[in-house]
């Protein structure tokens, strides 16, 4: 089993449809790569959720779970649900990340998400960050199709707990949620770890990256 690691981590790049999209679906890897990677500049971007309680909550909960970080957080107004029809404002906020500099690592939601808007920004994202190493986490819907991620990122028990907790103490708004339990983050944490030889993981999807054994073809290798 190899291990993928990227040569620096200067800049993360975030995108959800939702707010706690990213946190469901990346906390544990935000805990870890905020920790190892110090006053890493971090841009969220989340579509939907702008002026309600949910963009509080999602600021508050970002803060949590990238600690030291340089973060910078976008929540637009973006209907729930409508993300397919209104791709172009979507689409503009990204276009505007894009010119602010390359982002070494992106975390979006994966293809493989059963709702629209998922889908539809899941789509999008590349669009705009073509030679980007795209990292795609999961969602937890009712229709049980993940799929199966081919990279994973390895919890300890005490970072799962971690992400649990401030899953249910910054994002009181989804507490009624089905979804939304401490044991569907955990069930699915503990069958990420058991194929990857680990106790506990998330899992991303990958979008394509090169293998680099020379300089590509026209890049300056310097």
């Amino acid at each position: 089993m190899l291990s993928l690691l990227p040569e620096r981590l200067d800049r993360l790049l975030l995108v959800g449809a939702h707010t706690v999209d990213i946190a469901a679906g990346a906390g544990g890897a935000l805990l870890e790569l905020c920790r190892a990677h110090p006053a890493v500049a971090v841009q969220a971007l989340v579509v939907t959720g702008g002026g309600s309680l949910r963009e509080e909550e999602e600021r508050s909960a970002l803060t949590a779970f990238c600690p030291g970080a340089r973060l910078e957080v976008s929540v637009l107004d973006l209907p729930d649900g409508r993300l397919p029809s209104r791709w172009e404002r979507a689409k503009v906020a990204l276009e505007e990340l894009r010119t602010r500099g390359d982002p070494d690592l992106v975390l979006l939601p994966s293809t493989r998400g059963g709702l629209q808007d998922h889908q539809a920004l899941a789509a999008l994202v590349p669009t705009v960050f073509r030679d980007h190493l795209l990292l795609g986490y999961e969602i937890v819907t009712g229709d049980g199709d993940l799929g199966r991620p081919a990279l994973h990122l390895p919890m300890s028990e005490p970072v799962l707990r971690e992400k649990i907790a401030k899953l249910h103490e910054h994002y009181g708004s989804q507490r009624d949620r089905s979804w939304f339990d401490g044991e569907v983050f955990g069930g699915l944490a503990r069958l990420r770890g058991l194929q990857c030889h680990a106790r506990y993981a998330e899992a991303f999807h990958v979008g394509t990256f090169v293998l680099g054994v020379a300089p590509l073809p026209g890049l300056d290798p310097d």
